[in-house]
């Protein structure tokens, strides 16, 4: 059987990172979907990545236009996207009443619109190969709200809705769809959140630490194994204990 390919979207961040290590160690070829403009950034993921089947792709995933001619690329190119990794994702934190609505379009815009955008173009061609997993990465604070998030929060839970809603109308193709809730992992976007703040959000978690980001990657590459077709519409948390709930 031809390798599979995935489209992992924030692909280049610490979190996508890891996950496209986690796929290509599974033997999947892995494109890393996103922005450009940040050459330092980008050689320093192509460094990490060295030696596994993994490319860099520019792409804004919140441009619709833009999801589909990538989309179209790579199945003209016969890879057509089999897995599809939603872990594109922005912070514009601020309490509702200072909240500008470029804060909140903004983190709509690329945390939420890009799995529509992504999905919207992707799971035709799952659908017609009879096999796709897509997984979506949600949040802890989709889950429990946050102080200073309602944008950030609204688009995390809304993404898990998506993911219930999709995963019904796929069901019966070989398509599964799931999420992934990461609780406060060691990523560039967490550990730029003031010392104090961060080491009281610590406390809280019951096993003591942050999360590693290869840990929310092993989950990941899980629901995306050819073996996982009777897992769909779940919410996997991985938080250390920092949400427990049925």
């Amino acid at each position: 059987m031809d390798k599979r390919t995935a489209v992992v979207t924030g692909g280049i961040g610490g979190l996508g990172t890891a996950i496209c290590i986690a796929l290509a160690s599974a033997g999947r070829r892995v494109v890393a979907a996103d922005l450009g403009g940040d050459r330092q950034r980008i050689d320093g993921f192509l460094r990490r990545v060295e030696g596994l089947d993994v490319r860099f792709s520019e792409l804004d995933a919140t441009d619709f236009d833009a999801c589909g001619a990538f989309v179209e690329a790579l199945e003209a190119a016969g890879e057509g996207p089999d897995i599809l990794v939603n872990a594109a994702g922005i912070t514009r934190d601020t309490t509702l009443r200072k909240m500008d609505r470029a804060q909140w379009d903004a983190v709509l815009s690329v945390n939420l619109d890009s799995v529509f955008n992504l999905c919207r173009h992707a799971v035709d061609g799952m659908v017609a190969r009879g096999f796709g997993r897509i997984v979506n990465i949600s949040s802890v604070n989709g889950q429990t709200g946050q102080f200073g998030q309602t944008n950030y929060s609204a688009a995390k839970a809304g993404m898990h809705g998506f993911t219930m809603a999709l995963a019904r109308e796929v069901a019966r193709k070989g398509v599964t769809v799931n999420s992934v809730s990461p609780g406060y992992c060691e990523t560039a976007m967490v550990m730029a959140i003031p010392e104090e703040i961060r080491q009281g959000i610590v406390d809280r978690v019951p096993v003591g630490r942050l999360g590693r980001p290869d840990e929310v990657a092993r989950v990941v590459a899980f629901l995306s194994d050819d073996d996982a077709g009777y897992i769909t519409g779940a919410n996997i948390p991985v938080n250390g204990g920092l949400y427990m709930g049925f």
